[in-house]
């Protein structure tokens, strides 16, 4: 029946009055519908009124979004692929989506190959944008109901079973899971510094445990640690994140023993041989070096009064003026070993003779030494035979060796004669004759010369 025929048809039965307005028009939609509508649809195909209104095209749209009220709020929103679109500004919905094209009608039509992904609130980066699109839309859902977070399509595959949260891309980057992205570890209550940023995650979060971890170095280190405990928990007084050999420790600034000269190059376990706490080290020197002390404890305990930290050999601060033995001369520049022929030095003789043999005098004059000889040189004498013994040289005498009176081993004992006789006895010309009193017609200067007659 043609379309003008039946409308002068409903006009007349309208104008007769046999039927009421809301049936005219009811009956008018069905006989002119363009087709079934799609399956999606069905249910409204008989009430025509749920996407049309009679006379107004104005309000097409509006009757649209009544129904699809997500594509609604992603125009009002501007989010979404309808919302983020700005080529179809003021574009009906029909123009799109024609609908009365029967059940098995496609009027969204999509196309997987140039469908721009960037229009929608996932863009896909990385490895998102190879990856298959039922990877992420799954069968019978629609395209936006597709998850946005991460955990959404990855919560099979999360490797921390939850304990990290739901919040991927803290850590993880969409170019792989392993490729993550700068964790801020400072916002933590253990900043990484030092080796600990080269450290994988793994290493510390044994088991993908993250929260209650333990922070003391012992705590992951205690395998590590030299000192098998005996210093304590505390590395961090000592060592720094850097690497274990990186010392901080300032003993001068931390214990009331800077260490100074040779110590510097002791390693620790050199004087700290028990536990660090449980051991209190003693600070004078015979506390570490009894064991060492060549005087056999004969020079007491205060090392430092003779040595310092620079060597037992170096800069030796030692006074000897201070002792029964002060050293002057040539004594000054003799090594201590040179006289203190064993180590405990308090055994060392004081005379001359028991340090000097007397090769030259065979001991004939004595052991007192100083009594002729001078501390500068044997060379330099200091015997004054005038003041010291009651027989003054003069004339002759002056000249004479010491062995030229001084001739029997008696003369140990100083008791060299004092008489012309007793020295001169066998070069008496007279042969006794003249008595024994020599001096009294001979002079000191040589025999030939007579005294005057007194």
């Amino acid at each position: 029946m043609p379309i003008r025929t039946v409308r002068c048809a409903v006009a007349a039965l309208m104008a007769s009055g046999f039927l009421f307005a809301a049936q005219a028009q009811s009956l008018f939609e069905r006989l002119v519908t363009p087709g079934e509508v799609i399956e999606g649809h069905a249910k409204l195909e008989k009430d025509c009124a749920r996407c049309h209104k009679p006379f107004e095209k104005g309000i097409q749209n509006q009757l649209c979004l009544d129904c699809h009220k997500d594509v609604a709020k992603d125009l009002s929103d501007k989010a979404g692929f309808h919302g983020k679109r700005t080529d179809v500004s003021g574009i009906e919905c029909k123009h799109c989506h024609t609908d009365h094209k029967g059940r098995k009608a496609e009027i969204a039509p999509f196309d997987h190959a140039t469908f721009n992904h960037g229009l929608t609130d996932f863009r896909l980066e990385g490895a998102h944008a190879t990856a298959a699109c039922e990877g992420c839309h799954r069968p019978g859902k629609k395209f936006r109901a597709a998850e946005h977070d991460c955990i959404g399509c990855h919560r099979k595959d999360e490797p921390h079973k939850g304990a990290l949260g739901e919040r991927c891309e803290r850590c993880h980057s969409a170019e792989g899971w392993k490729k993550t992205a700068p964790f801020d570890h400072g916002k933590t209550r253990f900043p990484l510094a030092g080796k600990h940023k080269d450290v994988a995650c793994v290493v510390c979060h044994v088991g993908e445990k993250y929260k209650s971890l333990p922070h003391a170095c012992v705590d992951c280190h205690a395998i590590q640690d030299v000192h098998t405990g005996r210093y304590g928990a505390k590395c961090e007084k000592c060592h720094a994140p850097e690497k274990w050999k990186a010392i901080s420790f300032d003993h001068g600034k931390d214990t009331k023993y800077p260490l100074i000269g040779k110590h510097r190059e002791v390693k620790c376990d050199g004087c700290h041989f028990g536990d660090l706490f449980a051991v209190k080290l003693g600070t004078a020197c015979v506390s570490c070096h009894k064991a060492n002390d060549p005087h056999q404890g004969r020079q007491g305990a205060r090392c430092e009064t003779c040595h310092a930290p620079l060597g037992w050999r170096q800069n030796v601060a030692f006074d000897h003026d201070l002792t029964r033995f002060p050293l002057v001369g040539l004594h000054t520049t003799v090594p201590c070993e040179e006289c203190h022929r064993t180590p405990v030095y308090n055994d060392t003789p004081t005379k001359c003779a028991d340090c000097h043999k007397d090769e030259h005098h065979s001991g004939r004059l004595g052991t007192d030494c100083q009594r002729c000889h001078n501390p500068n040189g044997f060379a330099f004498w200091t015997f004054d035979h005038s003041r010291e013994t009651k027989f003054p040289l003069t004339g002759a005498h002056v000249g004479l060796d010491c062995h030229a009176c001084h001739t029997h081993p008696a003369a140990a004992q100083l008791s060299v004669p004092s008489t012309c006789y007793g020295c001169h006895s066998g070069d008496d010309a007279h042969r006794g004759a003249f008595g024994r009193s020599c001096e009294a017609c001979h002079s000191t200067k040589s025999f030939t010369e007579r005294r005057p007659p007194p």
